[in-house]
């Protein structure tokens, strides 16, 4: 059940093409970089136009309070400040510790503590946001030079927030165009990258549907191109492995015929026979009949060992290949009577799965034993790790010492003799699975040596620790 909900939420999670999911992705991104940056700009512009109008508010109130001169007005005779005529374009205010007056317009925000806190020389200046039913007004305050009383200007903050408003416009505007090219270039960029994506697709599904397994062609050196160029790898592996796997088959189905054909014309001649045929003669059919069984039996049994996997690390042992060449032994000298065998073997322990390797070591006996003339010696040795089998046969010829420990291959010698040619194909494989190999050449008692190396120790593996006390 979960593994059924896990594979409904990675099918959903996954769902739609890749080309899509890139250009999301990059829409995304870019949408939130615009973001970051128009939040960002928007701030710093405003941050800065309020620094800049402080600033100017500033200078010019600083200006206007250190010229308190009063120009007398000759139509009215009334005396107006000169800091009146220097910030002429905002509106003023003169502050007092206990009134105001303000010879500007009617809707100049009224001062408050922190402007008197300024006309009575307890702050040196002040510079605040002031909400009146006008809208919302910047003011700064500075003492007046030579009284007790302070100059306050006054800015209308409505033109700023209407920038504010068009800058907001702008920013939304290019930032939504900005998402959109964004969104365009990644699904171009995004459909030309996967162009050969989707080639490589289509070619695996040829692939599958036509068992063809062509290289695909590769062209430049970017990452699909190394993909592709593995895939062809993996296609030239998978052509390998089934070419082995056909030519199993049919070297499989050539040598079984000749048994089966044998086996029925036996079986033929038993079934057809009358009176006439001799007890002794029914005897040597069905003693030709177990024969040909065993072999049949046997050459079942090699295709089966070459066609299993690796042994499961399980099956590994620390075993002792002295040892398991002394059960080899034992069990060749009685299909061989007439042969002689001698060994000298010291101990040498590795990691093996023990009824593989005694396979393989019976395999190498008796292919000594089959090519040993009558009467003859099979001098068997095993020293540091490397065990040699010598015959006193006809030996290998040299055109055919590559090739012995192929599958089903047999020398124009061999071709006579009973076997299926599957027992050193079976030593190599069970040699290169311990980690060894197995060799052939010319033996100094006139026929073939084989040898056997497999990596160990002159030594069993110390028990550890642990396993000591848990056996206690």
């Amino acid at each position: 059940m979960s593994s059924a909900v896990t594979t409904t939420a990675t099918s959903s999670r996954y769902r739609g093409s890749l080309a899509g999911r890139v250009t999301l992705l990059t829409t995304l991104a870019v949408a939130g970089s615009i973001a970051l940056i128009a939040i960002g700009l928007y701030f710093a512009v405003r941050v800065q136009l309020q620094a800049n109008m402080d600033e100017s508010l500033l200078k010019r109130a600083t200006a206007a309070a250190e010229n308190p001169l009063l120009i007398r007005n000759t139509r009215t005779g009334e005396t107006v400040p000169t800091w009146v005529l220097n910030a002429s374009d905002i509106q003023v205010a003169e502050v007092s510790d206990h009134d105001s007056w303000s010879p500007t317009q009617k809707s100049f925000p009224r001062p408050g503590p922190p402007e008197v806190k300024v006309a009575t020389r307890e702050v040196p200046m002040m510079a605040r946001t002031i909400a009146t039913g006008d809208g919302d007004f910047r003011v700064v305050t500075v003492p007046i030079s030579g009284s007790d009383t302070a100059l306050m200007l006054a800015q209308s903050l409505e033109p700023q927030k209407a920038m504010y408003k068009r800058l907001g416009f702008v920013v939304l505007f290019f930032g939504a165009a900005g998402v959109v090219a964004a969104a365009l270039a990644g699904w171009v960029v995004a459909a030309g990258g996967l162009r050969p994506v989707r080639r490589l697709t289509a070619s695996v599904d040829r692939i599958a549907t036509t068992e063809d397994l062509t290289p695909l062609p590769v062209e430049g050196d970017d990452e699909i191109a190394r993909l592709a160029t593995s895939f062809n790898r993996m296609l030239s592996t998978v052509a390998a492995s089934r070419d082995r796997q056909r030519q199993l088959v049919a070297d499989a189905s050539h040598e079984l015929r000749t048994p089966l054909t044998s086996l029925r014309t036996n079986v033929e001649l038993l079934t057809q026979a009358d009176a006439s045929i001799s007890g002794e003669q029914r005897a040597d059919l069905l003693g030709d009949i177990r024969a040909q069984i065993e072999e049949l039996t046997n050459l079942i049994g090699d295709l089966v060992e070459l066609a299993r996997d690796a042994p499961a690390e399980p099956t590994l042992e620390t075993v002792d290949l002295s040892e398991v060449v002394d059960r080899a032994l034992s069990r060749v000298r009685l299909r061989a009577p007439s042969v002689t065998f001698t060994e000298e073997l010291t101990p040498w322990w590795v990691m093996a799965d023990a009824g593989s390797l005694e396979r393989a070591v019976t395999n190498l006996l008796d292919n000594a034993a089959k090519w040993s003339p009558e009467s003859g010696t099979v001098h068997i040795g095993l020293h540091e790790g490397e065990l040699t089998v010598d015959d006193e046969g006809p030996g290998i010829a040299e055109d055919d010492i590559p090739y012995i420990f192929d599958r089903f291959y047999r020398s124009t010698e061999a071709r006579s003799m009973p076997g299926s040619g599957l027992g050193l194909a079976i030593v190599r494989q069970i040699a290169e699975r311990t980690g060894g190999s197995v060799s052939a050449a010319r033996s100094p008692h006139g026929g073939a040596r084989m040898t056997l190396r497999l990596p160990g120790s002159a030594s069993p593996r110390p028990v550890e620790p642990h396993t000591e006390v848990l056996n206690r």
